[in-house]
């Protein structure tokens, strides 16, 4: 079945007649346990072939061929019933042992999952109509599967800009400069500790696994060394689906909030090679939270609280890209603290600032790239500025940001230069100037705006009037 494209736009359009199914977070939520469920399914049946052995974690009655397999299976109440009665619970309530004293991980996975998803359907009819699309795909089929793929970033753009869940998405052309520059390699461990639906743990498996896995046993040394966490559970499932379609058996990947962990309790044997991550930014942090952490760095600012983590987690020597906002490169207090720490622990060679625009329509906040090593302290900091596309005054979610837009960036990484997009910066300067690392791009002379005062008078009435029509929004 080649026509995946189709078959996702007529199951949205199947469960648009439902009227348990609220718009596209849910319509994508519902779709994405179903899709996870057919996934093990088809990966199970695949399993049960290779090893005489395998059973599948799902009891018997709970597995996708049993009661959605067949066509001319239950319907309507029966269905409906079924889901809610007997599915959800099952799942959620899973036995996660593995008859040895021990946990089977991929129960726990599946248990995980259910524990935070939602049957938003209401008609068993529209249910069954869904569930019989599904079928039409093979996952257990490359053609299918690497065509699911493209799909599945197409779904996890749609969540882009689905209410408040944009947050979980990085644009695959930045996923995948990073992870070339740092280019994890096979036995190395790689983490992502707010990993979201999994674009930098999927980009860091197809990096490594395009050089270095040639075996079975490589697969299952990738399999191992590839670490994330997530705190909602929505990305957390569409997270463990990714990385199975990617052949990741049993996803390393926990459900839970990564700073809510005491911060001297990260060890040796916690230690990593490389981090990957974008985490939340412009988000408190859960009551309590801070605490975990030193006294002179507690804020209640994810992105800080991200970065010390990160710092902690990574090894002496071992290398990390991350994206943070402007927001974390300046400010006093425990701001400057927590940047003063970064630059004394960890090389930060390169800041890559991106136009404010890569992330919309989710948020319009200025980005930076930066690619540290820890284990030595900062010398200096080259900067490299991103420049929009000839003619291209924004990016959009019709013109997102292209992986071809980065090839000056590489051409120039090895040889470096300053010139209109590069300059650097010694350690020095910074210091003096509060460890503050917002450092604009020396060869750029900003414009200078003059406004009359009858226009600025113009532009403050025109801010008072949306204030005032978003006020009478909310309170409708």
């Amino acid at each position: 079945m080649s026509n995946i494209s189709g078959i996702i736009k007529s199951l949205q359009n199947i469960m648009r007649k439902d009227q348990g199914v609220s718009g596209d977070a849910q319509r994508i939520e519902q779709l994405g346990w179903m899709i996870t469920l057919k996934i093990l399914d088809d990966k199970d049946a695949e399993m049960e072939l290779l090893n005489d052995d395998y059973v599948s974690v799902i009891p018997e009655k709970l597995r996708w061929r049993a009661w959605a397999g067949n066509s001319e299976g239950i319907t309507g109440d029966a269905m409906k019933e079924f889901v809610d009665g007997e599915l959800f619970p099952g799942l959620q309530n899973l036995d996660v042992s593995d008859g040895n004293d021990g946990v089977n991980r991929r129960a726990v996975l599946v248990r995980d999952i259910f524990a935070g998803t939602n049957n938003y359907m209401k008609n068993g009819t529209i249910i069954r109509q869904v569930v019989n699309k599904l079928n039409e795909i093979d996952f257990n089929a490359s053609e299918d599967r690497h065509t699911f793929g493209d799909i599945y970033e197409s779904l996890l753009r749609d969540l882009q800009s689905a209410g408040n869940y944009g947050e979980f998405y990085t644009p695959r052309a930045v996923t995948e400069i990073m992870t070339e520059i740092i280019n994890p390699r096979l036995g190395e461990k790689v983490l992502d500790p707010a990993c979201g639906t999994g674009g930098f743990l999927t980009s860091a498996i197809e990096n490594i696994r395009v050089q270095d896995v040639h075996s079975v046993e490589d697969l299952k040394t990738l399999e191992e060394t590839i670490r994330g966490q997530e705190l909602k559970p929505l990305p957390f499932m569409l997270c463990v689906t990714n990385l199975i379609l990617h052949d990741i058996e049993v996803p390393n990947v926990i459900n839970g909030d990564s700073l809510n962990r005491e911060y001297t309790s990260i060890g040796a044997k916690d230690r990593v090679d490389v981090i990957l991550a974008n985490p939340p930014f412009g988000a408190s942090v859960s009551d309590g939270v801070e605490t975990n952490y030193p006294a002179q760095f507690r804020t209640t600012e994810s992105a800080d609280l991200f970065l010390l983590l990160m710092i902690r987690y990574l090894r002496d020597g071992g290398r990390a890209a991350i994206v943070l906002p402007d927001g974390s490169l300046t400010g006093d207090g425990v701001k400057q603290r927590i940047r003063e720490e970064f630059l004394k622990q960890c090389n930060v060679h390169t800041i890559v600032r991106l136009p404010n625009s890569v992330f919309q329509p989710y948020a319009s906040v200025a980005t930076n790239l930066l690619f540290f090593t820890k284990g030595e302290p900062t010398r200096e900091i080259w900067y490299w500025e991103h420049k929009l596309p000839e003619g291209q005054k924004s990016y959009s979610k019709t013109k997102p940001i292209q992986k071809s837009e980065f090839a000056s960036l590489k051409e120039w990484w090895c040889k470096r230069a300053e010139n209109e997009q590069a300059w650097r910066v010694p350690v020095e300067r910074i210091a003096e100037n509060g460890w503050n690392l917002d450092i604009k791009n020396p060869f750029v002379k900003e414009e200078e705006v003059t406004h009359t005062t009858a226009e600025l008078l113009d532009m403050l009435h025109e801010s008072f009037r949306k204030s005032e029509e978003l006020l009478k929004s909310i309170s409708l």
